[in-house]
């Protein structure tokens, strides 16, 4: 059996171990973009590889701000900004929800406690729990900074699941100081089906004789996998459960070789091996700022964002050959722009594409610019392609510098050195 672990409001669950006095309350986490990363004054940052994702950031501020409420979220003229990235399931009960506006949820629920997000307790928390789980679980897949896989096949007996996991999630509770939940089943796909309807703090079983009758009234939109445009289709054919789903094999099969993949996912009929290690396959770095129209100041947000994820791509060791930067506009614009170019990675020729590719892409020009995001991917490590040879000792020179400079901001802080162009 296979067995899916989420740790409950994951950000308000380590909110309240730090502070009890939030238990049992209406609590929710801010998210707000770090546009300081743009200021001239020099800040403490960190970066992490582990857990990055939605709402958890590779670059975070490596020490948190005192002030961790409400005002966290205001500016200079008072006005409330940021979205939520989780809540408390007592918000939950005004109709508060991940993804929503601050100042729509306040408008729900004024009693709402607004926190500041703290990423290096999430991770520290995430870990631990990893590794306790390791000394569980022969196989543990970490598949997001709150989500985990597990295989049991082998080690506990399918009579004795149900007991195993209500145990492991009190020992959890009273180990970590993590609520979470539980789903079990023979196949990954189910299990984390199962876990969202044991919600929260519960733990669920499902043998293969019960699946027909679980996933009867589970509305198709609620199966990981099944995004907007596949949840339209289905409801255009009258799909709207997964129970409708699995009596409509022949139907399903026939839309695309992804929908046919889905139906036996849903049916139980496939499933995916726990992955013990994940390797990266893409990083990236984006910012939404208020809109900005001055190009000369957008240019220099561009060597700002480089500069971090350069830094971010030299500890990962990694040579990415394929560069790509977006722009987004004001009234739903945007324009994007990529690049392949196999050959030794150095800050200097990275800054320089990226800006390139910055004018280039800059189509809307008349426009005010309200996001910057750059992105690289196919390491060399993973598309095998061969670098090029042309000025190869020319690169190597700038190859030693960028790694000096490396070294420094490792020890000092990514702000330690700048380009000038920053300034």
């Amino acid at each position: 059996m296979k067995i899916h672990i989420d740790i409950d409001c994951f950000f308000v669950s380590a909110a309240r171990i730090k502070d009890s006095s939030l238990k049992q309350k209406p609590v929710a986490i801010g998210g707000r973009s770090d546009t300081k990363i743009f200021n001239q004054d020099a800040k403490q940052q960190t970066v992490s590889f582990e857990n990055s994702g939605s709402f958890v950031p590779t670059f975070y501020k490596a020490y948190e701000d005192k002030d961790d409420d409400l005002d966290a979220f205001k500016d200079a003229d008072g006005r409330v900004r940021g979205i939520l990235t989780t809540s408390s399931y007592e918000a939950r009960a005004f109709g508060v929800k991940t993804a929503m506006s601050i100042k729509e949820a306040l408008g729900l629920c004024p009693n709402l406690i607004i926190k500041a997000p703290n990423m290096s307790l999430y991770q520290k928390l995430s870990h631990e729990l990893h590794e306790f789980l390791q000394s569980k679980i022969p196989l543990i897949e970490q598949a997001s900074i709150d989500e985990f896989y597990g295989d049991l096949s082998g080690w506990v007996e399918d009579d004795e699941i149900e007991q195993f996991i209500d145990n492991l999630r009190h020992e959890i509770k009273r180990v970590i100081k993590l609520p979470v939940s539980i789903g079990a089943a023979k196949t990954r796909y189910i299990a984390k089906l199962a876990t969202t309807s044991a919600k929260p703090f519960g733990c669920k079983t499902i043998y293969p004789h019960q699946l027909d009758e679980f996933i009867e009234h589970i509305p198709v939109g609620e199966f990981a996998g099944i995004g907007k445009s596949m949840k339209s289709r289905f409801l255009s054919a009258q799909i709207h459960t997964l129970g409708d789903l699995k009596k409509r094999r022949g139907t399903v099969e026939s839309w695309s070789p992804y929908a046919k993949e889905l139906y036996k996912r849903v049916s139980g009929l496939t499933d995916a091996p726990i992955e013990t290690t994940h390797r990266r396959k893409s990083i990236g770095i984006s910012r939404t700022f208020d809109p900005l129209h001055e190009r000369a100041e957008l240019r220099r947000r561009v060597h700002v964002l480089t500069r971090h994820l350069s830094f971010a791509i030299l500890k990962l060791k990694v040579i990415p050959t394929v560069f790509s930067l977006s722009i987004s506009y004001e009234m739903n614009q945007s324009s994007h722009k990529n690049l392949s170019l196999a050959e030794i990675f150095t800050e200097k020729k990275f800054d320089s594409l990226c800006l390139n590719l910055f004018n280039e892409a800059d189509n809307q020009r008349r426009l005010h610019v309200i996001r910057l995001s750059i992105n690289c991917s196919s390491f060399t490590r993973d598309s095998k392609k061969e670098l090029s040879l042309i000025g190869f000792n020319d690169e190597q020179k700038m190859k030693n510098l960028t790694d000096k400079t490396q070294i420094l901001r490792e020890k000092y802080g990514i702000d330690a050195l700048k380009w000038g162009s920053e300034l």
